[in-house]
């Protein structure tokens, strides 16, 4: 793929006009590695098969040898540190394509490492699937839903000791899924006729977006709408401070979270910081 020599000093309609010819490149830069996208909720709350969220401290299955639990790795329509808002059915077809091999072949891991000595659990130990979730039911007070990622986990002690041990203790609190982008497609908010394709995409979406305020000020996202789900990790921390903390006997706090620290974000993209700073 060639280098981009991005202009200096764009604004408004000639940055958006640039990006939007470029877009390609983009894309394309994008749909080269696995993205390692950010955690959205934690293993000490628990939404089953049904869709009920279990307000318990620890995995509501545990013994001293194993434990189940039910970990959200991702929710559409939240705009990431990447600068993507995953649409709704973006995990469908992988899910199916999944779901057609003998045996599942998407793995819990630790950090991200693809390593044996960093799966916490796979195979038949790893069941991924979809649920959609009001987003209040996550802890945010926004109106609308979003579709989760969810996987039921049966995590052993003998294959991964340490993260047994986090989990059985509750210091889990974030999860990250490990995807390649398939379908992507620009999004812009700067109306204008030469905009048209990208602004019907914004403005479909924009009002479902829970962080919609930095949308507005970035002025843009991708939208992607088909990604295949290769991994989900354990993480200290995500980005996505969509995070609710569920206790025993306790109902999350309804708020808008701050952000978390720079020094526990996932980075974006540094081409992708580049192209957002000639926004400004």
């Amino acid at each position: 793929m060639r280098n981009i020599d991005i202009p200096i000093g764009l604004k408004g309609f000639e940055a958006y006009k640039w990006l939007q010819a470029n877009q390609r490149i983009f894309v394309k830069a994008k749909k080269s590695a696995m993205k390692k996208a950010d955690g959205v909720c934690l293993s000490t709350s628990f939404v089953n098969r049904k869709g009920v969220i279990v307000k318990e401290a620890l995995p509501t299955e545990k013994n001293d040898n194993e434990l189940k639990n039910s970990t959200i790795i991702n929710t559409c329509l939240y705009y990431d540190s990447h600068g993507d808002v995953h649409l709704p059915g973006i995990w469908k077809k992988s899910l199916a394509d999944n779901n057609k091999r003998p045996v599942n072949d998407i793995l819990l891991l630790q950090e991200h490492k693809m390593a044996f000595n960093s799966i916490i659990a796979d195979g038949a130990d790893v069941f991924p699937y979809t649920k959609t979730l009001t987003w209040r039911e996550l802890g945010v007070d926004f109106d609308g839903e979003t579709e989760s990622l969810i996987f039921d986990n049966t995590i052993s002690k003998d294959r991964n000791p340490y993260m047994f041990g986090q989990y059985a203790k509750g210091y889990v609190k974030n999860h990250s899924v490990g995807m390649y982008y398939v379908n992507i497609d620009l999004a812009i908010g700067y109306e204008h006729k030469d905009f048209k394709e990208e602004n019907e995409l914004f403005y479909k979406w924009i009002d479902l977006i829970p962080n919609k305020a930095e949308v507005i000020e970035d002025g843009m996202f991708w939208a992607v709408s088909e990604a295949k789900v290769g991994e989900g990790s354990a993480v200290p921390r995500g980005s996505n401070p969509i995070t609710p903390v569920y206790s025993k006997g306790v109902e999350p706090l309804l708020g808008t979270p701050d952000e978390p620290d720079q020094s526990t974000q996932a980075a974006k993209e540094s081409i992708f910081q580049t192209i957002n700073q000639i926004f400004k």
